[in-house]
């Protein structure tokens, strides 16, 4: 996996992440996007010892797109804080099974996540299992709006527009629509794409710089369109 750098200055490093590949590691040791990120800053700057990389937010695995890191526990912060008031603004293009009923819109409507699963839950019987589940359960609003961009007899093109970043929020509200991401299985797409990716990417993302009063966008041209998308079935 190349690191491919869209964006870098002394606080804050911009990346393009590829479907198929973890943000960040978890227990199968399999090389993440943060593995590679360290290890380009470790070469580029010959840091001995750790390099420090501060994880603000991620892309799911099988979605491809801009991913922003903090250099720096400083730029970390403003990223975070960023996130957290929701003023980063990102864009994401898919393509969504059938025809949508409106060109555009906006969606705001409740989603579920569980939260964590509590250990020792082998031991429970079925009631307390259930009461385990309910706890575990989070309920938060999720945003977004959406534009048609193009559409054929079978799929959509869409630009999407979250405004808030629940789990897996774009590709549940979407399938909430009738119009699930293509390839995603799991949202009930009705077949993967070859690759196991989903046709969803992250393509835009605009935020504030760490040490200046100045607002930086990057973009990269769309991953998917209507005329690509068959060779991926």
């Amino acid at each position: 996996m190349e690191t491919k750098v869209l964006y870098e200055d002394n606080h804050i490093i911009a990346v393009y992440k590829p479907s198929g590949v973890l943000t960040q590691g978890d227990k199968s040791g399999k090389r993440c996007l943060m593995d590679a990120v360290k290890e380009y800053l470790k070469e580029k700057y010959q840091k001995p010892g750790n390099v420090f990389l501060g994880l603000v937010h991620r892309l799911d695995k099988p979605v491809s797109g801009i991913v922003l890191f903090g250099k720096t526990s400083k730029g970390s912060a403003r990223l975070s804080e960023q996130f957290r008031n929701h003023s980063i603004k990102k864009v994401y293009h898919g393509i969504v099974m059938g025809k949508l009923k409106e060109q555009k819109g906006e969606i705001k409507e409740k989603v579920k996540k569980i939260a964590f699963f509590a250990k020792g839950l082998v031991d429970k019987d079925e009631k307390e299992l259930l009461e385990e589940i309910k706890k575990a359960t989070k309920t938060r609003t999720a945003e977004l709006s959406y534009e048609v961009l193009d559409s054929n007899d079978k799929y959509s093109l869409v630009k999407i527009m979250p405004k808030t970043g629940r789990f897996h929020q774009i590709r549940i509200q979407m399938a909430n629509l009738g119009n699930p991401v293509v390839g995603d299985v799991k949202y009930g797409a009705p077949f993967p794409l070859k690759d196991r990716s989903i046709a969803l990417s992250a393509n835009s993302i605009s935020f504030k710089l760490a040490t200046k009063d100045e607002t930086k966008t990057i973009s990269i041209p769309p991953v998917f369109d209507l005329k690509n998308i068959e060779g991926k079935i």
